[in-house]
């Protein structure tokens, strides 16, 4: 049986369900969010959308139906191209979202998609709904006296997404485990140095007396940020950008993506 739960996100009620396959939040409700007449459709309309979608049931879903999924994102982008969370499902076999009738009725997807469509309403709303899932899961913890680590949570799908793109793209066969793992730091490198401008290298040579990594001083919007990147950062490298046109387009991304967090100082500080 499905156990429901809610958070508000500035001023909008969002229905959470846990049925055992992980937190599942209503897009429905949180379209409600988005002005003018939207619909979920709108969404995965969007090639970019479409390409993340498949990328996290690669990932999570062994039973994806990739030639269906290869169909629809060949016409994704196109004016006439149209797909119901529906017929998404049906003709791919996704998991990460959901559409159901019946007492909690309406479309959910997987916290890690849900927070991908939260962008899409706005970055403000993206941050909030963060904000109150992460507070929602630390009051969980406290009951249930786990761990849960929030950094983690944020960025775990984003990682897997970009790690399977660099094995596909990237490592040439034959690579012995030491070489592979010099290609990941090195991709690594280029989100470090799109977002905070250096390598963890150069980071821990101007830190000597701090345990943690670069990533582990990151404030939340730079996380935030971070997760975004890491998704569009795979996409490019299916796309087959080579690295210095990628690190141009992901520090454009990180600029625009970092002034637009900031300029809502309010919810920036909420979060702190």
């Amino acid at each position: 049986m499905a156990k429901k739960k809610s958070i508000q996100v500035q001023g909008n009620e969002i229905t959470i369900l846990n049925q055992g396959e992980g937190d599942f939040i209503s897009l429905t409700d949180m379209l409600k969010a988005k002005d003018g007449e939207y619909f979920i459709s709108d969404w995965l309309r969007n090639r970019n959308t479409v390409e993340f979608l498949g990328i996290w049931e690669s990932v999570y879903n062994p039973n994806f139906n990739y030639g269906e999924f290869d169909i629809i994102k060949s016409q994704a982008g196109l004016n006439s191209y149209r797909i119901s969370v529906k017929e998404w499902v049906e003709k791919t076999n996704a998991v990460g979202i959901k559409a159901t009738a019946g007492r909690y009725g309406g479309t959910y997807g997987h916290s890690d998609i849900a927070f991908e469509f939260g962008m899409w309403i706005s970055a403000e709303f993206k941050i909030y709904l963060i904000k109150e899932f992460k507070r929602l899961k630390e009051d969980e913890s406290d009951r249930l006296k786990l761990e849960w680590d929030f950094q983690r949570t944020l960025t775990k799908v984003n990682y897997h997404i970009h790690t399977d793109a660099i094995k596909e793209n990237l490592i040439p066969g034959a690579l012995n485990k030491s070489q592979a793992s010099t290609i990941y730091a090195n991709e690594a490198d280029v989100l470090n140095m799109a977002l905070f401008g250096k390598t963890a290298r150069q980071w821990r040579e101007q830190n000597p007396g701090k345990k943690g990594n670069i990533r582990d001083e990151a404030t939340i919007e730079q996380l935030v940020v971070l997760s975004n990147m890491e998704s569009i950062n795979a996409m490019l490298i299916h796309q087959g950008l080579d690295q210095s046109e990628r690190l141009l387009q992901l520090n454009q991304l990180a600029i625009t993506q970092m002034q637009s967090l900031l300029n809502h100082q309010s919810a920036i500080k909420k979060l702190k």
